[in-house]
């Protein structure tokens, strides 16, 4: 019911941004100004990167009919004359395709940020264990008593309550990166110029192809019989239960990538609608109906803000639990009983 209601206030929102739009009476005006505040534009991946209102050029790398092309910014590939731009993309001027673009973006940039910082902390602190502190001593200091409070937990909720005792281990490593990785990259849709990576499909699809190849590359012989074969059922069942059971395999990563890309996406319009209200209600309004309704808009983002922070670190356990159970369903060993019980 919650979910619901927000998708619904998303909604009623997005549609107050395009009113403007569909009731002005000069239609060559509304393309000139468009709307007070470009919803899309604030959560789409871009060829910049913004930091502290500055404006960073991001490399343009294409592949065309086996050449490389590689331009410092968006610019210098069209200043060159190889490059031209057509509705927003870059396109050959030659009239070529595009092989493959390798080009960077805001999106693929923060998700190095997350996973540079999930590294550096995972090194500072394993020099500190191997030096003692932590083991032959308590830890030292809030940090890395933080860290052992999360390590443990990815370890001993996740890890070892989903995956088979002689088998969790090795797993924790992968885990715990998955976890703290894209906690960060939820949090960093906080900063004012930041974006959310994991609002992006092909970020969260990559970080599921991930689950999904570990899931089956450690799927024990158990698993794939009772994908294939199904020991004990009559045959003619599994012609049904086989394609069902294919299916599968490809469902669950598929719901980890939407559910968490569909999370962040919804969280970061909803703070930029509500924000938005105030530019909607002066372009409509004037200027005091702006401020008036400031007063309702800032504190209501203010407490988003801190809805959003923890929705962010709650959708990084949820990736990180499922992917732990995925995990601990392929590698268990099943006992061999008879018939459709045993599947089931």
């Amino acid at each position: 019911m919650l979910r619901a209601c927000r998708r619904l206030f998303v909604t009623l929102l997005l549609i107050l941004f395009f009113t403007p739009l569909t009731n002005a009476s000069d239609k060559a005006a509304q393309d000139s100004e468009g709307a007070p505040i470009d919803v899309v534009g604030k959560v789409v991946d871009h060829h910049e990167l913004a930091v502290l209102g500055y404006h960073v050029p991001l490399p343009r790398i294409f592949l065309v009919e086996g050449d490389w092309y590689l331009y410092s910014s968006t610019e210098s590939a069209i200043e060159s004359g190889d490059f031209v731009e057509k509705d927003g993309a870059l396109m050959p001027a030659n009239g070529a395709e595009i092989t493959v673009d390798f080009s960077i973006t805001s999106h693929l940039m923060y998700v190095w940020f997350g996973l540079i910082l999930t590294v550096w902390i995972t090194i500072a602190m394993a020099r500190k264990y191997k030096q003692g502190v932590g083991r032959k001593t308590e830890p030292q200091g809030w940090f890395q008593n933080l860290f052992e409070i999360v390590f443990v937990f990815v370890r001993d909720d996740i890890a070892k309550k989903n995956i088979p005792d002689n088998k969790y281990q090795k797993f924790v490593p992968y885990l715990f990166t998955v976890f703290i990785g894209i906690s960060f990259m939820n949090l960093f849709g906080l900063l004012p110029w930041g974006a959310t990576a994991t609002a992006d499909i092909t970020v969260t699809g990559v970080l599921a192809a991930f689950t999904f190849f570990i899931t089956q590359w450690n799927g024990s012989k158990d698993h794939w019989e009772h994908v294939f074969w199904f020991p004990g059922v009559p045959g003619w069942m599994r012609i049904i239960l086989t394609p069902i059971e294919i299916i599968g395999l490809f469902t669950k990563p598929f719901a980890l990538a939407v559910r968490l890309f569909a999370n962040m996406l919804s969280g970061k319009i909803m703070i930029i609608c509500i924000l938005g209200l105030i530019f909607i209600f002066t372009d409509i309004f004037g200027a005091a109906a702006g401020v008036g309704m400031s007063l309702f808009s800032v504190p209501l983002t203010v407490a988003l803000y801190a809805l959003k922070a923890f929705v962010g670190v709650l959708q990084a356990y949820i990736f990180t639990l499922l992917s732990a159970v995925f995990i601990g369903m392929a590698a268990e060993e099943h006992a061999h009983d008879e018939g459709i019980e045993a599947h089931a």
